[in-house]
This record gives structure tokens, sequence and C-alpha cells, in this order.
């Protein structure tokens, strides 16, 4: 009877067949379903940028999304997090602030939510699978090369030598490891052999906390770091005119000129600073003369990548993203948080400077009229 009624069942849903996929057994359902998507600020125009091209990025294949950014509040976020959980999303995309939002993460595990780490590794955490960002230690060799080409490090003369200071990103960020690393791997041998020297801390790694701490910049936070810089330029720098300064991203970046600009002595010249995100108030800086570099990560395609590997993963596919790698080798262990290596897809960054400022702008990065201003 059970039987016979099934098929009156199937029978008289056939006129809806196109729609419901008939009575065969199919892969779990994704039209209409919902991502989330838990950005951690707003302070900084990338994750605003992040933020929107996420939620585009998933309505154009056919999924509901819901943004929210997290005022660079854990609490918030994790609220946020909680949120999104309640109204069955299917998929979080989880830019997260810092490792105290892993119980959430514990409890999207439970509900069997899918979490993708999107630019930032979820630290402390076993309860998902999948990171997504650019190759950051690569972020920071561009840096560290750049200001060893800008200073002519390979012909300086040790009875002469250049001037840094060294500025490093939030230590609950597991990617300013990354990005330190890189750079100081290109830096540290011009400071062994006396053509570079380092104004204030002195972490040779990121492995040194106790100064790797001074140089931190709490939440990424650009007040903080010219508070710094300013009480460097007062303190250790005072009778220093530094030649050049690490910045980990373009909002420190500028945070840091504006602390020169401020000073007499950095009034006909800047030191050369580095920066990350290709921001357009940075480009501008680079253009001017008054910033030496940013390093270029096409956030919109990361964000893409991160749509394209959200969709396979509802749809119960083995990932495969245009432009990404999966990390292998020592690169994997960007994806080690401590508890587990989680799959990380790589994308690459590049190196930007005055003599390509169209990099960014060939890419669609900016509005129409910032690329005006650009060229």
């Amino acid at each position: 009877m059970r039987r016979f009624f099934a098929v009156l069942v199937c029978a008289g849903v056939a006129a809806s067949a196109l729609f419901l996929g008939g009575c065969k057994k199919s892969g779990p359902a994704s039209a209409g379903a919902l991502i989330g998507i838990a950005i951690p600020e707003t302070h900084v125009t990338r994750w605003v940028k992040d933020g929107e091209t996420l939620k585009s990025e998933a309505e154009k294949r056919g999924y509901r999304a819901e943004l929210q950014f997290g005022d660079a509040d854990q609490s918030i976020q994790n609220r946020q997090i909680q949120t999104l959980l309640g109204l069955d999303a299917r998929l979080i995309v989880v830019g997260n602030i810092n490792d105290e939002v892993a119980p959430v993460i514990a409890e999207a595990a439970q509900k069997n939510v899918a979490v993708i780490a999107y630019d930032r590794l979820i630290q402390n955490s076993a309860d998902y699978d999948y990171f997504i960002t650019f190759n950051n230690y690569k972020v920071g060799v561009l840096q560290g090369q750049s200001l060893a080409n800008a200073l002519g490090l390979e012909q300086a003369d040790p009875k002469a030598p250049k001037s840094i200071a060294l500025f490093a990103g939030a230590m609950t960020d597991g990617n300013a490891f990354f990005f330190f690393d890189g750079a100081m791997s290109v830096l540290n041998p011009y400071v062994e052999n006396g053509v570079l020297k380092v104004v204030g801390p002195y972490p040779k790694t990121s492995a040194d906390k106790e100064n790797f701490a001074k140089i931190a910049t709490e939440g990424w936070q650009g007040t903080i770091a010219k508070a710094r810089m300013a009480g460097l330029l007062k303190e250790d720098a005072k009778s220093v005119t530094l030649d050049a300064v690490l910045a980990p991203n373009d909002h420190i970046a500028r945070a840091i000129i504006d602390a020169c600009r401020a000073d007499a002595k950095y009034k006909g010249k800047l030191p050369l600073v580095t920066g990350q995100d290709a921001e357009f108030e940075s480009t501008m800086l680079i253009k001017a003369g008054e910033q030496l570099s940013t390093v270029f990560k096409n956030t919109s395609k990361l964000a893409e990548a991160a749509i394209i590997l959200a969709d396979q993963i509802v749809k119960g596919e083995t990932p495969s993203i245009p432009g990404a790698v999966l990390a292998e080798g020592s690169l994997a262990e960007m994806g080690n948080t401590g508890k587990k290596t989680v799959k990380t897809y790589l994308l690459d960054p590049v190196l930007v400077t005055r003599d390509n400022l169209n990099v960014p702008i060939d890419a669609e990065f900016y509005t129409a009229a910032e690329n005006e201003a650009l060229k």
C-alpha cells in the first residue's frame, strides 16, 4: 500500500518535475540556499569591497546572501555568526577578527554548516576544513624586495648603512606573521652584513614573540600605528633620519606617513614605506612619490574564488578553483590552525610601484573616477 501511495504521489507532482527534479534522488539542493558572510570590519576599505563582492558573487550563482560586518569586535561577530546559523545558512564565509571565533565555528560544525576561513586563518579550531587566501609569505617577500631595490642595498656601504623601522600587523591575525617573515627573509641578510640598521625593536622573525609584540599593531588600527611611529621618532629615531619603514598594509602605511609629515626632519623627504592592498588613497601616494609600494591582492578575484569554492562545497563537488592552487609542502603550513591543517587555496599577489600603477587599474579594482585620478 505504501509503495502504491508513493507512486501516486510521484505521478501527482509530475507537472512540477521541471522545478523539483521529479522523484529521483539527487544531491543537496543549492538554489536559493543561504550563504552567510561575516566580515571583520569596515575601517579598512578592502574589507568593505570584499564583503560586497562576496555577496554579489553568491547572488550571481542563485544563492541568498546575508552580509555582516563585525566592527572589529569578535563578540559582535560571534553573535552575527550565531544569527546566520539561526537563519539556516548552508555555508558561512568568515573573515575573523581573532581566535575567539572558535566557539561559534564549533557551533557551525555541530549543525553541519560548512565554514570557509576567508583571508584569515581561524586559529585553534579543528571544526572547519577550508581556508582561501593569497600567498601571504610572498606578500612579505615582495615588500622586502621593494625596499631592498629602492634602498640599493646590494651596492650599499656598511660604513654608511641605511636605517629602517619595522611594523607588523595584528598578533591575532596569522597572516601578519607570514607577511613579516617573508619580508625579513629578504632584509635580514642585509642587516647581518651591515648595510641595513634596524632602529627600534628587531625581531628577526615572528618567532621572537617578545619583540614581535613590540612592533605589532593591535587590530590593524592606523591610530595605534601612528602613535607608535610618533613615539619612535621622538625616542629611538630621534637622532636618526630613517630611510625606510616596513609597513604591513596601506592603512598602517598612511598612518606612518602622517606621523612622519608632522616631524620637521621629514618635510623634504619621507622614508620609503611599503604597503599592501592597493587602496586608492595609497596608490595616489605612490603616484605622488610619498609611498614606495603596495602589494596588490586582487580581492575581487579572491572573493569570486571563495564563492566558487562555497558553491562546490554546497553541491558536494571536489573543489577546483580557477586561478588558485592548493597549498602543498611548506606552504601548507599556512593552513595549520594549531589543531589541524585545513585545505588552503592560494592566489598570487603582485607588487605595485610608481612604474606599474596600471595593474590594479586594468583589473578594474577602482571606480571610474578613481581610475581617472590615477592616470
